[in-house]
């Protein structure tokens, strides 16, 4: 069983993929969205959104930028954990995204102890333990 099921969700193909490479060898199950349009759709979709654990999100997006999926999420699914991974971290949107309930915020390149913990506090955060 997974240590938790994961959205990954950022415009960059190798992000996503750097992002699923490290979840995936820690065990846990990997969903990937290429930007917030998508993200929307995907939590939204038949596949029971309760099933999922966190969602690492990417602000800087086409279509539709971060923080409208962070608003949507926690109007829809409060109880959904987020946790932002960013290249270009703003003091305002720092700030911002910890007032709507974000978990964590992170910056790019980021190391891979640093996202493991900030996955595993966010799922334990959630009511599952990191080793389930």
């Amino acid at each position: 069983m997974p240590r938790g099921r994961i959205l990954v969700v950022d415009d960059e193909v190798s992000v996503r993929e750097s992002v699923r490479l490290v979840l995936d060898q820690a065990g846990y199950e990997v969903i990937e969205a290429e930007d917030g349009a998508r993200a929307m759709e995907t939590v939204q979709s038949g596949d029971n959104p309760s099933r999922l654990d966190a969602v690492i999100l990417d602000l800087y997006m086409p279509k539709i930028h971060g923080q409208e999926v962070i608003f949507f999420l926690r109007s829809k699914f409060p109880a959904i954990p987020i946790i932002v991974l960013t290249g270009k971290p703003d003091v305002p949107d720092i700030i911002r995204s910890f007032d709507e309930g974000v978990v964590d915020f992170l910056v790019k390149p980021v190391h891979p102890d640093n996202l493991l913990a900030s996955v595993a506090k966010a799922v334990q955060g959630r009511g599952r333990s990191p080793s389930q």
